[in-house]
């Protein structure tokens, strides 16, 4: 039997992409279970979507400012997604709070990596709260997105160690590090347990 295709994969980006290049550069990989069809940003300048576009990937931009509300720009959104025939969504570093409607419908099949161990430390500034603490540990989770912040069920944690002397800008770029990890396994994870095609 021929290979199933891969499900058609939205990295939705606020900036630099980081996570998203992690993502694109798995994708690559022969059985990768999932494609990057779509880079999305809600700034038109964000430095992610020339390097999306570099690689050859369909970007596209919203400004909420062009839109009278968030429902409008959600809606929107859902829109580019479905004429690109997206199948699921990956969050990496996308710096809004998308509406109940929009992640609704995207239930299940809407992914976000957060930058702590997930339930602690849901919102900013988890790095100067696990230093703040005194915490042993820290890291970052992948999770489904819920209209409630952070709070979707979670599909990957990895965990790093704080050293020593470890300030917030130390201890970030660790996390990021593992984060770059994390993100392309909880993909294929996923993405694999929907099976190609299978989502509506």
């Amino acid at each position: 039997m021929p290979a199933s295709p891969p499900l058609r994969v939205a990295i939705l980006i606020s900036g630099r992409g980081s996570n998203m290049a992690s993502l694109i550069e798995a994708a690559r990989e022969p059985g990768y279970p999932a494609k990057i069809a779509l880079v999305l940003s809600n700034r038109p300048q964000a430095a992610g979507l020339a390097t999306a576009a570099a690689a050859g990937i369909p970007t596209a931009s919203l400004r909420q400012r062009d839109f009278p509300d968030r429902d409008a720009f959600d809606a929107e959104i859902g829109r580019v997604l479905a004429a690109h025939a997206i199948d699921l969504v990956c969050l990496a570093g996308f710096m809004r709070i998308l509406t109940p409607g929009l992640v609704e419908a995207w239930r299940g099949r809407m992914l976000n990596i957060h930058p702590s161990l997930l339930p602690l430390y849901k919102g900013l500034d988890t790095h100067e709260r696990a230093l703040a603490a005194g915490d042993a540990e820290h890291g970052c989770t992948v999770h489904f997105v819920v209209p409630e912040l952070d709070s979707g069920p979670v599909v990957a944690q990895a965990r790093v160690p704080i050293l020593p002397g470890d300030d917030a800008d130390s201890l970030a770029a660790r996390v990021l590090g593992a984060e770059h990890a994390l993100y392309p396994k909880a993909l294929a994870e996923v993405a694999a347990s929907l099976g190609p095609k299978s989502v509506p």
